[in-house]
């Protein structure tokens, strides 16, 4: 029953965990559930909604049509939530509210992955895929109703990016997750590609870190673990810091910023930027679904961002070449 749970966190949980009874609350008061916490609930309206169906067909990296293994933003999701949930369970931290966040973070996120967040950026003048994600549980999900989560959740997965200031160490959690999984996951990915081989590897951070992901994951946890235990705040050591960041100035060099990386960049702009400027001279043409501002750049930013890359792909298709060659 909820009230044991409730009873669970009281005497378990960290006293810098953030308490499911002591939440700040939904938009919009429901009845309470007699089985589930709060946080429990957000986890589940965000694992049933269409937007997180949405993500096993959004690129992460690599293009999943070049083979089964690759990350897709799902996947990714998922390897975070994992991450996290150990780190905040080691802590004694809210592990139920470290998940719904991790669930979420990335439900606002564009096709052909970060190639697809920077092109609408550039259209629009401003579009980041955390304030879309927020965008995405508070009002495009359900119809314009929206999934009317916590406020802890809703704040963490708005704070989840590196420069975000979240308001509970379960969200400091999810952000740091994040780095921990994609960097790791996106070095794997890179090596199936034929972009990168093991001994490329800075070799300082192959000795810190470890040669395996899975060494690196363990190594990267581990630290966050030591040094975060019994603390009010979520942290590396001086040389976790400074070999994950290394690392992932090493991933922006030689693969997100690749020739590899820019040529998806340059399909994903073109395309991306034909369909944005077709539906905006034609805002009929979007779905009624979709259509929640008397302004058309942002229902049609809306209408973009939610698309996975294979309906991007195939709305392309549809509009701009003939179905002979199809």
């Amino acid at each position: 029953m909820k009230s044991e749970q409730l009873e669970f966190e009281r005497i378990f949980l960290s006293k810098y965990a953030t308490k499911s009874e002591n939440t700040k609350g939904r938009a919009v008061a429901i009845e309470p559930c007699p089985y589930r916490t709060e946080f429990q609930r957000d986890r589940d309206r965000i694992i049933h909604c269409k937007a997180f169906r949405r993500l096993k067909h959004k690129t992460q990296v690599f293009l999943s049509a070049n083979g089964d293994h690759y990350r897709t933003r799902l996947t990714h999701t998922l390897e975070v939530t994992q991450i996290a949930r150990t780190i905040a369970r080691a802590l004694c931290l809210n592990e139920d509210l470290t998940e719904a966040i991790a669930l979420g973070h990335d439900l606002g996120h564009t096709p052909f992955g970060h190639a697809g967040e920077r092109v609408l950026n550039s259209l629009t003048g401003h579009f980041y895929h955390n304030e879309q994600s927020l965008r995405v549980v508070e009002f495009l999900e359900n119809e314009g109703k929206g999934l009317n989560l916590t406020f802890e959740v809703r704040d963490g997965i708005l704070n989840h990016t590196s420069k975000g200031n979240p308001s509970t160490l379960e969200a400091k959690i999810v952000s740091c997750a994040d780095r921990i999984a994609y960097i790791n996951h996106d070095i794997n990915d890179a090596i199936r590609a034929g972009v990168l081989k093991d001994e490329d590897l800075p070799k300082d951070c192959v000795e810190f870190l470890g040669r395996t992901q899975g060494e690196r994951i363990n190594t990267l946890v581990s630290d966050m673990i030591k040094n975060s235990y019994q603390k009010p705040d979520i942290m590396l050591s001086k040389e976790g810091s400074y070999y994950m960041n290394k690392l992932r100035e090493f991933m922006f060099d030689y693969v997100y910023n690749s020739t590899q990386g820019e040529m998806l960049n340059l399909k994903a702009d073109r395309m991306i930027s034909t369909l944005f400027r077709h539906f905006l001279k034609y805002p009929g043409e979007v779905p009624k679904n979709y259509v929640f501002s008397d302004n058309a750049t942002i229902f049609v930013t809306d209408f973009i961002a939610s698309m996975t890359d294979t309906y991007a792909i195939n709305i392309f298709k549809e509009l701009y070449i003939p179905k002979e060659y199809i």
